[in-house]
């Protein structure tokens, strides 16, 4: 259907609300703990509670992966609102705190009682690697009566994260706001998050590729195989492009592809000095291309400000860019 007003926000969002706890370890702690080494692993509160005691000193940041994105996309000047669940709490405040100084506009209500805000508990080893322990906490009860539709009819974008899709409640709220999105003639834009969600849900976003419900999709190169079943790159591109009008595959320091309506494009990894933390570099890669596909810009040039913004990400400790990105654009592209 095609629009009939002008959107207000360039992208809405609609993702876990979760505070990053970020430690620098040795590579023996993640032996110790019997942790899934460079992956994301869903745990409890008790479990939460255990690795938090086990951490090194640790520095503690507003995460999330949708959450980031929108946080690099402020940084870019576009005008966000995020949608989700925190508690009541004091973490709640911190991640409510962050966002809007971020200048994203986020108005989703505290959840009242248990269980406590989200946390990502996470151990980063010597080569940056990092290892990803979430507990989901309020986060995972968003429901759809949560949904601002309005505002969600209101955004050229709506990105969803495959993270928020596990939990039933919020797949639902997340369901309406595609029905809602469409409805207004706006772009759906998901990305998969990780390989166990896709093992656990697949069936589902291969029905909505199928179905067409998906206008941009992100992955990286091991979710592609997983939702493919194919182990070869190029394979795993050919069986999704034509299901989708934009596909964007990330490979880590070998760079990028993305092929829209026919047109592929490639770009290279951005060399950094030293990779200090990988968190955050595929939502701060979506962010780079989202900020160009905003805008209406070439495929390569929307892939170079993906890459340029993992870069930076990449070369700090934390999910969100430091650097002022808009300067960082106009020295780099």
């Amino acid at each position: 259907m095609p629009e009939t007003t002008p959107p207000r926000y360039d992208v809405i969002a609609i993702g876990n609300a979760v505070v990053d706890v970020i430690a620098s370890c040795e590579e023996v702690l993640i032996t110790e703990l019997q942790l899934n080494r460079g992956g994301m692993t869903l745990i409890d509160e008790a479990r939460a509670d255990e690795l938090y005691e086990a951490m090194p000193p640790a520095r503690e940041v507003s995460g999330g992966s949708a959450a980031n994105t929108l946080a690099g996309l402020a940084t870019l000047g576009l005008q966000c609102a995020f949608i989700g669940q925190v508690a009541d709490d004091q973490l709640g405040k911190v991640f409510r705190h962050d966002m809007r100084a971020t200048g994203i506009d986020f108005d989703t209500p505290g959840r009242d009682g248990e269980p406590a805000t989200g946390r990502v508990l996470i151990f980063v080893t010597p080569d940056g690697e990092r290892t990803m322990n979430t507990f989901l906490g309020a986060g995972q009860f968003l429901p759809a009566a949560a949904l601002d539709e309005d505002l969600i009819a209101s955004g050229a974008i709506l990105y969803l994260e495959g993270y928020l899709w596990d939990p039933e409640e919020p797949r639902r709220a997340m369901r309406r706001a595609i029905e809602v999105a469409r409805d207004a003639g706006r772009k759906i834009a998901f990305t998969a998050s990780e390989s166990f969600v896709i093992d656990r849900h697949g069936d589902d976003f291969r029905a909505m590729i199928e179905d067409g419900v998906i206008d941009i999709l992100f992955v990286n190169e091991s979710e592609l195989a997983t939702l493919t079943g194919e182990d070869d790159f190029e394979t795993g591109l050919a069986a999704v492009a034509g299901k989708v009008p934009v596909l964007v595959a990330t490979r880590s320091e070998k760079g990028a592809v993305a092929i829209a309506h026919g047109e592929r494009a490639e770009v290279a990894a951005v060399p950094v000095i030293k990779v200090v933390d990988t968190t955050g570099a595929g939502d701060q890669f979506a962010a780079g291309f989202l900020s160009g596909y905003a805008k209406g810009e070439p495929l390569t040039r929307c892939l170079k400000r993906g890459a340029i913004c993992a870069s930076e990400v990449i070369s700090h400790y934390g999910p969100r860019p430091e650097a002022d990105m808009l300067k960082l654009m106009e020295e780099r592209l």
